[in-house]
């Protein structure tokens, strides 16, 4: 999460006091945020060797684990919160991880770049690949597994027995809840088990 607007709407998001886990956390910014300003706890998952020494450098609690074998070693509603920020596009096991997001945790916070951004739609109907800040890549070296759209989500989450308590997009650090699949470059979704 490189922009501090969104970094602030999602952290609000987070009850304060919250126990968190962060999956595919990253370097820790959040979580650190987290921490710092809301008053919570918990632990970051993440795979990546520099990205485990970042945050331990930073003090954010981290665990190195494959997100795609799952969340076996947490019991049941062991966190207030899960979030899933910009991860569930590099996941093989996208469905079990939404699944085990809804186990583990008694709330889940999901983002992921919106492949149906405008701005995506026109470079696709030019034959070309977008890039863009939320997608920087070219479509030969990107780290992306699959993209995914705000619609498509919504159809993924019900399938998998997940309630949406809340979805919106983010554009430039500001939330679009209008026509959100079209106008937003990032999607968002809060959610529970059903």
């Amino acid at each position: 999460m490189n922009d501090p607007q969104a970094l602030q709407l999602l952290a609000q998001m987070v009850p304060a006091g919250a126990r968190v886990l962060d999956l595919g956390c990253g370097d820790g910014t959040v979580l650190h945020h987290l921490v710092h300003t809301r008053g919570c706890s918990g632990y970051g998952i993440e795979l990546a060797d520099d990205n485990v020494l970042a945050c331990a450098r930073r003090g954010v609690n981290v665990i190195q684990l494959n997100l795609d074998e799952g969340l076996a070693l947490f019991d049941d509603s062991s966190f207030d919160v899960v979030l899933q920020l910009d991860t569930l596009q590099h996941l093989h096991n996208t469905e079990l991880m939404l699944r085990e997001t809804a186990r583990v945790g008694r709330l889940g916070i999901v983002s992921f770049p919106n492949f149906a951004h405008w701005p995506n739609r026109l470079s696709v109907l030019r034959g070309r690949m977008p890039v863009t800040k939320t997608l920087p890549y070219q479509w030969y070296d990107t780290p992306n597994i699959r993209v995914g759209t705000h619609a498509d989500f919504e159809v993924l989450a019900r399938k998998n027995g997940l309630r949406i308590l809340d979805s919106f997009g983010l554009h430039d650090g500001r939330v679009v809840r209008r026509w959100p699949n079209l106008r937003a470059s990032t999607a968002v979704f809060m959610l529970d088990r059903a």
